[in-house]
């Protein structure tokens, strides 16, 4: 590696309503072997099920636990980031569960020089032989997972059930958007606006992370939230024939009254904020992917 120093680490985990994966996926971050320091900032965004009230009588230096009442998913990742101390940032689920090492190979990519951000191969903890290499996205703009390869290799899209970061590249980006809501779109959007600033977006092959995949949401999430933050980030980074074709992937909520309120959340001003920082525009990013929209 060409920086010898072991640098410090923070793990940030936003959680609401997971009921005993939060035990479970902090009780395997601190067995996993690493040789770097690390904190774990967990953000508990409004839970009512206690699913973090054992982190209270069972207190480690080595957690900060920030409390929150529904901020929503990407707020949620910005304020553990804003709280944390770490020279470099890993984003998790509170539904994971981790190898030896894991952390220690994960960052070696970044800190080679090789990649600015880098998820492992996402395991399903259902079904092990399904493993996902990063994602790309369809013509509907949704998610597909990549095939599996054997090498480090650049991805369209960093699934946000784990991904990594410098602190420094985080922050220059301006983190998850600011103004989405609930859930919705945070991977697909950082991962477009890492590609558009510059940076390098790669999946490490050799790094497995194992992540719950559930049937449904422990919380409520509407197709208005969804649809909200698509719409966001077309008008943060998407021409004008793009940001057509995302209003007519809303088939479930009024178009207009999504944009309408899209506008009012000075979505404008960001994007002209975003068009003079990037290097690259949307349709550089779709033709370097082979993305159909």
């Amino acid at each position: 590696m060409s920086d010898e120093r072991i640098p410090f680490v923070s793990l940030i985990i936003p959680a609401k309503n997971e009921g005993n994966n939060v035990r479970t996926t902090v009780e395997s971050a601190l067995r996993a072997k690493t040789h770097h320091p690390f904190e774990i900032v967990i953000v508990d965004d409004g839970s009512t099920d206690g699913c973090c009230e054992f982190l209270a009588s069972e207190a480690n230096e080595q957690i900060k636990l920030i409390t929150t009442q529904g901020i929503g998913a990407a707020p949620a990742r910005n304020l553990g980031a804003d709280h944390s101390r770490g020279e470099y940032l890993i984003f998790c689920d509170a539904h994971l569960f981790f190898q030896d090492y894991w952390i220690d190979h994960l960052l070696g990519l970044i800190r080679s020089g090789q990649a600015d951000a880098v998820s492992p191969g996402i395991v399903s903890t259902n079904r092990p032989n399904l493993v996902g290499y990063g994602q790309t996205l369809n013509r509907m703009l949704g998610v597909q997972w990549n095939r599996q390869i054997s090498l480090p290799t650049p991805t369209a899209i960093l699934p946000g059930g784990c991904l990594a970061m410098a602190r420094n590249v985080f922050f220059d980006v301006g983190g998850f958007d600011r103004g989405f809501q609930v859930w919705g779109f945070e991977d697909v959007e950082i991962s477009i606006k890492l590609w558009l600033f510059g940076y390098k977006c790669f999946v490490q092959p050799a790094v497995k992370v194992f992540h719950l995949f559930r049937e449904s949401y422990p919380y409520r999430v509407t197709f208005d939230h969804v649809y909200y933050n698509m719409l966001r980030m077309a008008y943060s980074h998407f021409n004008e024939s793009r940001i057509a074709a995302c209003r007519k992937l809303i088939h479930h909520a009024d178009p207009a009254r999504i944009e309408a309120a899209v506008l009012a959340g000075g979505v404008l001003e960001q994007r002209e904020h975003y068009f003079s920082r990037r290097k690259y525009d949307d349709e550089w990013f779709m033709r370097r992917f082979g993305i159909p929209f």
